[in-house]
């Protein structure tokens, strides 16, 4: 399978590393210019994968500027992983087999980018993480793959992310392009019912005092905000 491949950090190189071992070829790759904190200006400050596609001649568009034009034609498949970038319609519609991503929660869970640190904040004991269809829909795309983890106690995001979920991440993408190749397609919509959706945590709290106001209405934890009927 050719397969275009967005997305940032440690994480996407050992996807991009991974698939090649699985025969498939890297036809194409997006990532911002920089790691988080770095100027971009100097080699030792690249992002990761921008690094891997340089070594290793793939052609590089920055992450923040994909369009359907960067996507070679014959690709098969595009996969995010780790990316933050919104992937639209028409650049999508570019795979002639799939756009695919992964998500570090059991979708449709926590949706968003902070994903793992609200399972930590959360003192949730059991998450993992989801393959899914890219769509218009952030997060929200059918599922194709899916498998839980449990949370060891004194997990940090860092830790859970490190020793779980990354690894776990690899696995399905894998597992997923495997069934693509192979001609199974799977798509399980997700259930809206149970859908979550956090911000940021870098994001300051929404300050609403208008809200405060209101008859029944509480703050939880400092950020969100809960209407008791």
């Amino acid at each position: 399978m050719n397969i275009f491949l967005s997305g940032r950090g440690v994480f996407a190189v050992q996807v991009a590393e991974a698939l090649l071992d699985d025969g498939h070829e890297i036809v194409g790759v997006a990532s911002p210019p920089a790691r988080q904190g770095g100027s971009g200006d100097d080699a030792l400050s690249w992002d990761r994968l921008r690094s891997w596609a340089m070594a290793g001649d793939a052609p590089w568009v920055t992450a923040d500027a994909l369009r359907a034009l960067h996507i070679p034609a014959g690709t098969d498949v595009i996969v995010a992983a780790h990316s933050h970038a919104f992937i639209g319609r028409e650049t999508r519609s570019r795979a002639g087999t799939a756009a695919i991503g992964y998500h570090p929660s059991l979708l449709p869970l926590h949706r968003g980018r902070d994903a793992i640190r609200w399972t930590i904040r959360d003192q949730e004991k059991v998450t993992g993480g989801t393959v899914y269809h890219l769509t218009e829909r952030t997060d929200g795309g059918p599922i194709a793959a899916q498998e839980h983890v449990l949370v060891p106690p004194g997990s940090t995001a860092q830790s859970l992310w490190r020793e779980h979920l990354a690894p776990l991440g690899v696995h399905l993408l894998r597992r997923v392009v495997d069934d693509l190749a192979r001609g199974r397609r799977v798509e399980v919509p997700q259930d809206e019912r149970l859908a979550s959706w956090e911000p940021a945590m870098q994001v300051p709290p929404l300050f609403k005092p208008e809200l405060i106001a209101l008859p029944g209405t509480t703050v939880v934890d400092g950020d969100k905000w809960s209407l008791y009927k």
